[in-house]
Protein backbone atom coordinates (compact mmCIF):
# COMPACT_ATOMS: atom_id res chain seq x y z
CA UNK A 1 0.00 0.00 0.00
CA UNK A 2 1.14 3.31 -0.66
CA UNK A 3 2.73 5.61 2.30
CA UNK A 4 1.48 9.03 1.39
CA UNK A 5 -1.45 10.26 -0.95
CA UNK A 6 -1.22 12.52 -3.24
CA UNK A 7 -3.25 15.67 -5.64
CA UNK A 8 -2.31 14.96 -8.49
CA UNK A 9 -4.29 17.74 -10.14
CA UNK A 10 -7.34 20.31 -9.96
CA UNK A 11 -9.75 22.41 -11.30
CA UNK A 12 -12.23 25.00 -11.58
CA UNK A 13 -14.93 26.27 -13.02
CA UNK A 14 -17.36 29.15 -13.65
CA UNK A 15 -20.97 29.80 -15.18
CA UNK A 16 -22.27 32.70 -15.62
CA UNK A 17 -26.22 32.80 -14.67
CA UNK A 18 -27.66 36.17 -14.35
CA UNK A 19 -31.21 34.61 -15.91
CA UNK A 20 -31.38 32.14 -13.31
CA UNK A 21 -29.96 33.99 -10.44
CA UNK A 22 -33.84 35.28 -9.83
CA UNK A 23 -34.13 31.64 -8.81
CA UNK A 24 -32.01 32.29 -6.07
CA UNK A 25 -33.42 31.84 -2.27
CA UNK A 26 -33.23 35.09 -1.88
CA UNK A 27 -34.42 36.74 -4.86
CA UNK A 28 -37.39 34.07 -4.93
CA UNK A 29 -38.72 34.96 -1.80
CA UNK A 30 -38.34 38.37 -2.46
CA UNK A 31 -38.67 39.39 -6.18
CA UNK A 32 -42.60 38.21 -5.90
CA UNK A 33 -44.80 41.08 -5.42
CA UNK A 34 -42.26 44.20 -5.75
CA UNK A 35 -42.37 45.42 -9.27
CA UNK A 36 -39.65 47.82 -8.41
CA UNK A 37 -37.26 45.93 -6.82
CA UNK A 38 -37.21 43.02 -9.41
CA UNK A 39 -37.01 46.18 -12.16
CA UNK A 40 -34.03 47.17 -10.42
CA UNK A 41 -32.81 43.56 -9.87
CA UNK A 42 -32.86 42.80 -13.75
CA UNK A 43 -31.76 45.70 -15.03
CA UNK A 44 -28.35 45.65 -12.45
CA UNK A 45 -27.31 41.72 -14.13
CA UNK A 46 -24.07 41.69 -15.35
CA UNK A 47 -22.89 41.28 -19.00
CA UNK A 48 -21.01 37.96 -19.72
CA UNK A 49 -17.93 40.18 -20.63
CA UNK A 50 -18.32 42.24 -17.00
CA UNK A 51 -18.68 38.73 -15.09
CA UNK A 52 -15.05 37.94 -17.36
CA UNK A 53 -13.41 40.70 -16.80
CA UNK A 54 -14.19 40.48 -13.16
CA UNK A 55 -10.37 40.67 -11.86
CA UNK A 56 -11.88 38.08 -8.52
CA UNK A 57 -13.09 35.56 -11.00
CA UNK A 58 -9.78 35.54 -12.97
CA UNK A 59 -8.04 35.10 -9.76
CA UNK A 60 -10.50 32.41 -9.33
CA UNK A 61 -9.91 30.50 -12.49
CA UNK A 62 -6.02 30.65 -12.09
CA UNK A 63 -5.29 34.19 -14.23
CA UNK A 64 -3.01 35.54 -11.10
CA UNK A 65 -2.43 34.57 -8.08
CA UNK A 66 -5.23 36.47 -5.33
CA UNK A 67 -1.97 38.11 -3.84
CA UNK A 68 -1.83 39.76 -7.39
CA UNK A 69 -5.47 41.12 -7.57
CA UNK A 70 -5.03 44.53 -8.27
CA UNK A 71 -6.78 47.42 -5.21
CA UNK A 72 -10.59 47.12 -4.70
CA UNK A 73 -12.67 47.88 -6.08
CA UNK A 74 -13.06 45.58 -9.12
CA UNK A 75 -16.05 46.61 -10.02
CA UNK A 76 -15.62 48.30 -13.09
CA UNK A 77 -11.90 47.00 -13.10
CA UNK A 78 -12.03 44.59 -16.10
CA UNK A 79 -8.64 43.09 -15.79
CA UNK A 80 -6.28 43.31 -18.97
CA UNK A 81 -6.07 40.47 -21.22
CA UNK A 82 -9.15 38.56 -19.31
CA UNK A 83 -10.36 35.70 -21.19
CA UNK A 84 -12.89 32.76 -21.06
CA UNK A 85 -10.87 30.24 -20.59
CA UNK A 86 -7.99 30.18 -17.91
CA UNK A 87 -5.60 28.00 -16.79
CA UNK A 88 -7.68 26.27 -13.83
CA UNK A 89 -10.70 26.13 -16.42
CA UNK A 90 -13.62 28.38 -17.63
CA UNK A 91 -16.20 30.53 -16.86
CA UNK A 92 -18.95 29.45 -19.30
CA UNK A 93 -22.04 32.12 -20.87
CA UNK A 94 -25.39 31.13 -20.13
CA UNK A 95 -26.57 29.87 -23.11
CA UNK A 96 -24.05 27.07 -23.21
CA UNK A 97 -24.53 26.18 -19.49
CA UNK A 98 -28.41 25.69 -20.53
CA UNK A 99 -27.50 23.45 -23.14
CA UNK A 100 -25.08 21.98 -20.29
CA UNK A 101 -27.90 21.24 -18.14
CA UNK A 102 -30.01 19.98 -21.06
CA UNK A 103 -27.05 17.71 -21.73
CA UNK A 104 -26.68 16.39 -18.51
CA UNK A 105 -30.23 15.83 -17.66
CA UNK A 106 -31.76 12.76 -17.61
CA UNK A 107 -35.53 12.37 -17.01
CA UNK A 108 -36.59 15.55 -19.39
CA UNK A 109 -36.72 17.56 -16.97
CA UNK A 110 -35.41 20.47 -18.74
CA UNK A 111 -37.66 22.44 -22.00
CA UNK A 112 -35.71 24.86 -24.10
CA UNK A 113 -37.07 26.98 -26.74
CA UNK A 114 -36.34 25.96 -30.21
CA UNK A 115 -33.88 28.90 -30.58
CA UNK A 116 -32.03 28.22 -27.33
CA UNK A 117 -31.80 24.54 -28.21
CA UNK A 118 -30.28 25.08 -31.49
CA UNK A 119 -27.57 27.97 -30.21
CA UNK A 120 -26.72 26.01 -27.65
CA UNK A 121 -26.00 23.03 -29.35
CA UNK A 122 -23.86 25.08 -31.95
CA UNK A 123 -21.80 26.55 -29.56
CA UNK A 124 -21.23 23.39 -27.46
CA UNK A 125 -20.07 21.61 -30.28
CA UNK A 126 -17.66 24.05 -30.65
CA UNK A 127 -16.43 23.41 -27.15
CA UNK A 128 -12.89 21.52 -26.08
CA UNK A 129 -15.17 19.09 -24.56
CA UNK A 130 -17.96 18.42 -27.22
CA UNK A 131 -16.21 15.44 -27.69
CA UNK A 132 -17.90 14.62 -23.99
CA UNK A 133 -20.89 16.09 -24.29
CA UNK A 134 -24.42 14.41 -25.29
CA UNK A 135 -25.37 16.98 -27.53
CA UNK A 136 -28.43 15.26 -28.66
CA UNK A 137 -30.22 15.58 -25.37
CA UNK A 138 -29.49 19.12 -25.97
CA UNK A 139 -31.45 19.15 -29.12
CA UNK A 140 -34.01 16.96 -27.79
CA UNK A 141 -34.97 19.42 -24.89
CA UNK A 142 -36.06 22.34 -27.67
CA UNK A 143 -39.98 22.06 -27.24
CA UNK A 144 -43.17 23.53 -26.42
CA UNK A 145 -42.44 25.76 -23.43
CA UNK A 146 -45.62 27.70 -23.40
CA UNK A 147 -47.30 24.53 -22.81
CA UNK A 148 -44.84 23.50 -20.09
CA UNK A 149 -45.40 26.82 -18.09
CA UNK A 150 -49.38 26.40 -18.40
CA UNK A 151 -48.57 22.60 -16.27
CA UNK A 152 -46.96 24.71 -13.65
CA UNK A 153 -43.22 24.54 -14.87
CA UNK A 154 -40.53 26.78 -13.74
CA UNK A 155 -39.36 29.51 -16.41
CA UNK A 156 -36.30 29.60 -16.93
CA UNK A 157 -34.66 33.30 -18.70
CA UNK A 158 -31.58 34.17 -20.35
CA UNK A 159 -30.75 37.56 -18.87
CA UNK A 160 -32.36 40.28 -18.23
CA UNK A 161 -35.61 38.93 -19.08
CA UNK A 162 -35.55 36.68 -22.28
CA UNK A 163 -37.64 33.42 -21.79
CA UNK A 164 -35.29 30.40 -22.46
CA UNK A 165 -37.30 27.60 -20.84
CA UNK A 166 -38.61 25.99 -18.73
CA UNK A 167 -38.25 23.07 -15.61
CA UNK A 168 -40.34 20.64 -14.68
CA UNK A 169 -41.36 18.93 -11.50
CA UNK A 170 -41.31 15.81 -11.11
CA UNK A 171 -43.84 14.91 -8.32
CA UNK A 172 -46.53 16.57 -8.46
CA UNK A 173 -46.71 16.17 -3.92
CA UNK A 174 -43.37 15.06 -3.26
CA UNK A 175 -41.48 18.33 -1.73
CA UNK A 176 -38.03 17.46 -2.49
CA UNK A 177 -38.80 16.77 -6.58
CA UNK A 178 -40.63 20.16 -7.04
CA UNK A 179 -39.34 22.05 -9.92
CA UNK A 180 -37.32 24.83 -7.93
CA UNK A 181 -35.27 21.66 -5.96
CA UNK A 182 -34.82 20.08 -8.89
CA UNK A 183 -33.08 22.85 -10.51
CA UNK A 184 -30.52 23.49 -7.82
CA UNK A 185 -30.25 19.78 -7.89
CA UNK A 186 -29.74 19.79 -12.13
CA UNK A 187 -27.27 23.34 -11.68
CA UNK A 188 -25.15 21.53 -9.48
CA UNK A 189 -25.08 18.00 -11.58
CA UNK A 190 -24.41 20.18 -14.69
CA UNK A 191 -20.79 22.47 -12.85
CA UNK A 192 -19.96 19.41 -11.64
CA UNK A 193 -19.85 17.63 -14.77
CA UNK A 194 -17.81 20.23 -16.45
CA UNK A 195 -15.46 20.77 -13.73
CA UNK A 196 -14.86 17.22 -13.91
CA UNK A 197 -14.45 16.81 -17.23
CA UNK A 198 -12.04 19.87 -17.78
CA UNK A 199 -9.75 17.87 -14.63
CA UNK A 200 -9.90 14.99 -17.43
CA UNK A 201 -9.72 16.81 -20.39
CA UNK A 202 -6.88 19.53 -19.36
CA UNK A 203 -4.76 17.30 -17.29
CA UNK A 204 -4.91 14.07 -19.67
CA UNK A 205 -6.13 11.63 -16.82
CA UNK A 206 -8.30 8.39 -18.04
CA UNK A 207 -11.80 8.39 -16.43
CA UNK A 208 -11.54 4.26 -16.20
CA UNK A 209 -8.51 4.79 -13.92
CA UNK A 210 -10.67 6.63 -11.40
CA UNK A 211 -11.95 3.81 -8.51
CA UNK A 212 -14.37 6.27 -6.45
CA UNK A 213 -15.60 9.73 -6.79
CA UNK A 214 -16.87 11.88 -3.81
CA UNK A 215 -19.33 14.85 -4.02
CA UNK A 216 -19.03 17.80 -1.74
CA UNK A 217 -21.72 19.94 -2.71
CA UNK A 218 -24.34 21.82 -0.79
CA UNK A 219 -27.42 20.32 -2.78
CA UNK A 220 -29.51 17.89 -1.46
CA UNK A 221 -30.97 15.00 -3.85
CA UNK A 222 -33.83 12.88 -2.59
CA UNK A 223 -37.21 12.69 -2.53
CA UNK A 224 -39.68 12.64 0.52
CA UNK A 225 -38.51 9.28 2.00
CA UNK A 226 -34.92 10.01 1.45
CA UNK A 227 -34.42 13.99 1.25
CA UNK A 228 -30.90 14.37 0.67
CA UNK A 229 -30.05 11.29 -0.10
CA UNK A 230 -27.80 11.69 -2.47
CA UNK A 231 -25.63 10.52 -4.74
CA UNK A 232 -24.32 13.16 -6.75
CA UNK A 233 -21.04 11.70 -6.79
CA UNK A 234 -21.88 8.41 -8.72
CA UNK A 235 -24.19 10.84 -10.75
CA UNK A 236 -21.40 12.75 -12.12
CA UNK A 237 -19.53 10.15 -12.60
CA UNK A 238 -21.60 8.28 -15.04
CA UNK A 239 -22.10 10.94 -17.27
CA UNK A 240 -18.50 12.11 -17.12
CA UNK A 241 -17.42 8.61 -18.31
CA UNK A 242 -15.90 7.27 -15.44
CA UNK A 243 -17.27 3.60 -15.72
CA UNK A 244 -15.24 2.42 -13.46
CA UNK A 245 -15.97 3.99 -10.40
CA UNK A 246 -18.17 4.21 -7.35
CA UNK A 247 -19.29 7.06 -5.44
CA UNK A 248 -20.88 8.86 -2.50
CA UNK A 249 -21.15 12.39 -0.60
CA UNK A 250 -19.42 14.08 1.82
CA UNK A 251 -22.17 16.54 3.53
CA UNK A 252 -20.61 19.21 6.34
CA UNK A 253 -22.47 22.45 5.11
CA UNK A 254 -19.39 24.77 3.63
CA UNK A 255 -17.30 22.45 5.22
CA UNK A 256 -17.69 19.46 3.01
CA UNK A 257 -14.54 19.56 0.50
CA UNK A 258 -11.92 19.42 3.16
CA UNK A 259 -13.14 16.29 5.15
CA UNK A 260 -14.06 14.60 1.54
CA UNK A 261 -10.06 15.48 0.82
CA UNK A 262 -9.13 13.60 4.15
CA UNK A 263 -11.75 10.68 3.10
CA UNK A 264 -10.14 10.78 -0.40
CA UNK A 265 -6.61 10.47 0.66
CA UNK A 266 -7.31 7.96 3.36
CA UNK A 267 -9.03 5.39 0.87
CA UNK A 268 -6.05 5.74 -1.24
CA UNK A 269 -3.65 4.86 1.76
CA UNK A 270 -5.21 2.34 2.72
CA UNK A 271 -5.28 0.37 -0.34
CA UNK A 272 -8.84 0.74 -1.53
CA UNK A 273 -8.86 2.44 -4.32
CA UNK A 274 -5.89 3.68 -7.02
CA UNK A 275 -7.06 7.18 -7.46
CA UNK A 276 -9.75 9.23 -6.31
CA UNK A 277 -11.86 12.43 -7.90
CA UNK A 278 -13.23 14.84 -5.09
CA UNK A 279 -15.90 16.70 -6.68
CA UNK A 280 -18.68 19.88 -5.89
CA UNK A 281 -20.98 21.30 -8.32
CA UNK A 282 -22.50 24.92 -7.64
CA UNK A 283 -25.09 26.40 -5.15
CA UNK A 284 -28.24 27.36 -7.25
CA UNK A 285 -29.96 28.72 -3.71
CA UNK A 286 -26.99 31.41 -3.14
CA UNK A 287 -27.45 33.62 -6.30
CA UNK A 288 -28.64 36.42 -5.96
CA UNK A 289 -28.23 35.99 -1.95
CA UNK A 290 -26.79 39.58 -0.69
CA UNK A 291 -28.17 41.37 -3.71
CA UNK A 292 -30.37 43.97 -1.70
CA UNK A 293 -27.18 45.33 -0.22
CA UNK A 294 -25.09 45.84 -3.70
CA UNK A 295 -27.92 47.45 -5.20
CA UNK A 296 -27.78 49.81 -2.08
CA UNK A 297 -24.43 50.61 -2.81
CA UNK A 298 -24.95 50.92 -6.65
CA UNK A 299 -23.13 47.76 -7.28
CA UNK A 300 -24.67 45.01 -9.74
CA UNK A 301 -25.96 41.80 -8.91
CA UNK A 302 -22.31 40.18 -7.85
CA UNK A 303 -23.59 36.26 -6.94
CA UNK A 304 -24.49 35.46 -10.89
CA UNK A 305 -22.26 32.56 -11.38
CA UNK A 306 -22.01 28.76 -10.10
CA UNK A 307 -19.00 27.36 -9.45
CA UNK A 308 -17.45 23.74 -9.52
CA UNK A 309 -14.39 22.20 -8.63
CA UNK A 310 -12.58 18.58 -9.27
CA UNK A 311 -9.57 17.17 -7.69
CA UNK A 312 -7.36 13.83 -8.24
CA UNK A 313 -6.15 12.58 -5.53
CA UNK A 314 -4.03 9.44 -6.56
CA UNK A 315 -0.76 7.34 -4.79
CA UNK A 316 2.50 9.21 -4.02
CA UNK A 317 3.89 10.03 -7.40
CA UNK A 318 7.14 11.66 -6.14
CA UNK A 319 6.53 15.10 -7.75
CA UNK A 320 2.71 16.01 -6.27
CA UNK A 321 2.17 18.02 -3.37
CA UNK A 322 1.76 15.04 -0.65
CA UNK A 323 -1.45 15.37 1.86
CA UNK A 324 -0.46 15.01 5.25
CA UNK A 325 -2.87 12.83 6.65
CA UNK A 326 -0.79 12.93 9.91
CA UNK A 327 -1.41 16.58 10.35
CA UNK A 328 -5.77 16.98 10.11
CA UNK A 329 -7.29 19.43 12.33
CA UNK A 330 -10.68 18.83 13.73
CA UNK A 331 -12.97 20.85 15.59
CA UNK A 332 -14.04 18.60 18.14
CA UNK A 333 -16.78 18.50 19.98
CA UNK A 334 -14.68 19.22 23.07
CA UNK A 335 -13.68 22.58 21.90
CA UNK A 336 -15.45 25.80 22.37
CA UNK A 337 -17.17 27.81 19.53
CA UNK A 338 -15.51 31.19 19.49
CA UNK A 339 -13.73 31.79 16.03
CA UNK A 340 -10.12 31.86 18.10
CA UNK A 341 -11.03 28.30 19.71
CA UNK A 342 -12.31 26.58 16.25
CA UNK A 343 -9.22 28.17 14.63
CA UNK A 344 -6.78 27.09 17.16
CA UNK A 345 -7.99 23.60 16.85
CA UNK A 346 -7.56 23.98 12.41
CA UNK A 347 -4.04 25.30 12.54
CA UNK A 348 -2.81 25.20 15.91
CA UNK A 349 -3.02 21.31 16.65
CA UNK A 350 -2.45 19.75 13.36
CA UNK A 351 0.79 21.58 13.11
CA UNK A 352 1.67 21.17 16.59
CA UNK A 353 0.99 17.64 15.65
CA UNK A 354 4.19 17.18 13.58
CA UNK A 355 5.97 19.50 15.48
CA UNK A 356 5.85 22.38 13.40
CA UNK A 357 4.58 26.10 13.97
CA UNK A 358 2.11 28.43 12.45
CA UNK A 359 5.21 30.82 10.98
CA UNK A 360 6.23 27.04 9.04
CA UNK A 361 2.86 26.94 6.76
CA UNK A 362 3.46 29.44 3.61
CA UNK A 363 0.11 29.73 2.63
CA UNK A 364 -3.31 29.52 5.02
CA UNK A 365 -6.23 29.24 2.85
CA UNK A 366 -9.25 29.73 4.54
CA UNK A 367 -13.16 31.20 3.80
CA UNK A 368 -12.09 33.12 1.28
CA UNK A 369 -14.80 34.91 0.15
CA UNK A 370 -14.90 37.88 -1.66
CA UNK A 371 -15.36 41.11 0.25
CA UNK A 372 -16.71 42.91 -2.74
CA UNK A 373 -19.80 40.69 -2.31
CA UNK A 374 -20.00 40.21 1.27
CA UNK A 375 -19.77 43.87 2.56
CA UNK A 376 -22.40 45.59 1.39
CA UNK A 377 -24.69 43.13 2.91
CA UNK A 378 -23.06 43.86 6.31
CA UNK A 379 -20.94 40.70 6.90
CA UNK A 380 -17.62 42.19 6.84
CA UNK A 381 -14.47 40.91 5.10
CA UNK A 382 -14.75 37.66 6.06
CA UNK A 383 -10.89 36.21 5.20
CA UNK A 384 -9.31 39.37 7.10
CA UNK A 385 -10.72 37.93 9.88
CA UNK A 386 -9.80 34.78 10.12
CA UNK A 387 -6.04 35.80 9.13
CA UNK A 388 -6.05 37.94 11.92
CA UNK A 389 -6.88 35.41 13.96
CA UNK A 390 -4.53 33.20 13.09
CA UNK A 391 -1.58 36.09 13.39
CA UNK A 392 -3.19 36.25 16.58
CA UNK A 393 -2.59 32.75 17.67
CA UNK A 394 0.70 33.20 16.53
CA UNK A 395 1.51 36.46 18.43
CA UNK A 396 0.20 34.49 21.60
CA UNK A 397 2.23 31.36 20.89
CA UNK A 398 5.61 33.99 20.78
CA UNK A 399 6.29 32.86 17.10
CA UNK A 400 5.67 36.42 16.04
CA UNK A 401 5.53 39.94 17.98
CA UNK A 402 2.08 41.87 17.97
CA UNK A 403 3.58 44.37 15.62
CA UNK A 404 4.22 41.77 13.12
CA UNK A 405 0.65 40.73 12.79
CA UNK A 406 -0.41 42.47 9.76
CA UNK A 407 3.29 40.96 8.22
CA UNK A 408 2.13 37.64 8.70
CA UNK A 409 -1.29 38.32 7.09
CA UNK A 410 0.01 40.35 4.12
CA UNK A 411 3.08 36.79 3.66
CA UNK A 412 0.39 34.03 4.82
CA UNK A 413 -2.96 35.39 3.76
CA UNK A 414 -4.52 36.59 0.65
CA UNK A 415 -7.68 39.27 -0.51
CA UNK A 416 -11.03 37.36 0.06
CA UNK A 417 -11.74 36.11 -4.26
CA UNK A 418 -14.18 33.62 -4.31
CA UNK A 419 -18.11 33.86 -5.05
CA UNK A 420 -20.33 33.27 -2.45
CA UNK A 421 -20.42 29.62 -3.67
CA UNK A 422 -20.04 28.88 0.50
CA UNK A 423 -18.18 25.06 0.19
CA UNK A 424 -16.15 26.57 -2.98
CA UNK A 425 -14.93 29.58 -1.11
CA UNK A 426 -14.12 27.56 1.69
CA UNK A 427 -10.14 26.88 0.98
CA UNK A 428 -11.14 24.26 -1.55
CA UNK A 429 -10.74 27.16 -4.03
CA UNK A 430 -7.31 28.06 -3.43
CA UNK A 431 -6.53 24.10 -4.14
CA UNK A 432 -5.03 24.65 -7.81
CA UNK A 433 -3.26 27.34 -6.62
CA UNK A 434 -1.64 25.59 -4.15
CA UNK A 435 -0.49 22.61 -6.54
CA UNK A 436 1.57 25.89 -8.58
CA UNK A 437 3.03 26.82 -5.35
CA UNK A 438 4.26 23.64 -3.95
CA UNK A 439 5.70 22.25 -7.33
CA UNK A 440 7.27 25.08 -9.34
CA UNK A 441 6.58 27.95 -6.82
CA UNK A 442 8.60 28.60 -4.14
CA UNK A 443 6.23 27.18 -1.13
CA UNK A 444 6.43 24.12 0.96
CA UNK A 445 3.36 23.69 2.86
CA UNK A 446 -0.10 25.27 2.38
CA UNK A 447 -2.75 24.70 5.40
CA UNK A 448 -6.63 24.35 3.71
CA UNK A 449 -9.25 25.37 6.80
CA UNK A 450 -12.75 25.20 6.44
CA UNK A 451 -15.33 25.82 8.90
CA UNK A 452 -19.35 24.66 8.82
CA UNK A 453 -22.45 25.51 10.28
CA UNK A 454 -24.27 22.72 11.86
CA UNK A 455 -26.88 25.35 13.64
CA UNK A 456 -28.28 26.46 10.26
CA UNK A 457 -30.03 22.86 9.92
CA UNK A 458 -31.44 23.82 13.54
CA UNK A 459 -30.66 19.69 14.74
CA UNK A 460 -27.50 21.17 16.59
CA UNK A 461 -26.14 24.99 17.83
CA UNK A 462 -22.86 23.86 17.10
CA UNK A 463 -20.72 24.57 14.54
CA UNK A 464 -17.75 22.42 12.81
CA UNK A 465 -14.11 22.26 10.59
CA UNK A 466 -11.33 20.84 9.00
CA UNK A 467 -7.96 21.30 8.27
CA UNK A 468 -5.58 19.83 6.09
CA UNK A 469 -2.02 20.49 5.72
CA UNK A 470 -0.75 20.28 1.78
CA UNK A 471 3.69 19.80 1.92
CA UNK A 472 5.51 19.93 -1.27
CA UNK A 473 6.75 16.03 -2.01
CA UNK A 474 10.66 15.39 -1.20
CA UNK A 475 10.44 12.89 -4.00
Amino acid sequence: MPEAAVIRAASLVLAHTPGLARHGSKPMRTLPGDAGLTRDFLANLRSFDDAVGYPAHQAFLGACHPRELPPRPWVGASMAGAERFAPFGELMPEDEFLGLMAAVDEFDLLVLTPEVAERAVKRLAEHPLAAHLDLSRVSAAAGDVAAALASGALPVHLAPDTLAGALRGAHEEDESLVSHVLLENLACKATGTLALLHLLHDNGVDPKAIGYTISCSEEAVGDRYQRGGGNMGKTIAAVAGLSESSGADVKNFCAAPIPALVIAASLVVAGVVEQVVVLAGGSQPKLGMKFEGHLRHGLPVLEDVLGGVAVLVTADDGVSPRIRLDAVGRHRVASGGSGAQILHDLAVRPLEAIGARLCDVDDYATELHNPEITEPQGSGDVAARNYKTIAALAARNKEITRDEIDSFVATRGMPGYAPTQGHLASAVCYLPHSLSRLTTGPADRVLLLAKGSLFLGRMSQRSDGMSVLLQRNGG
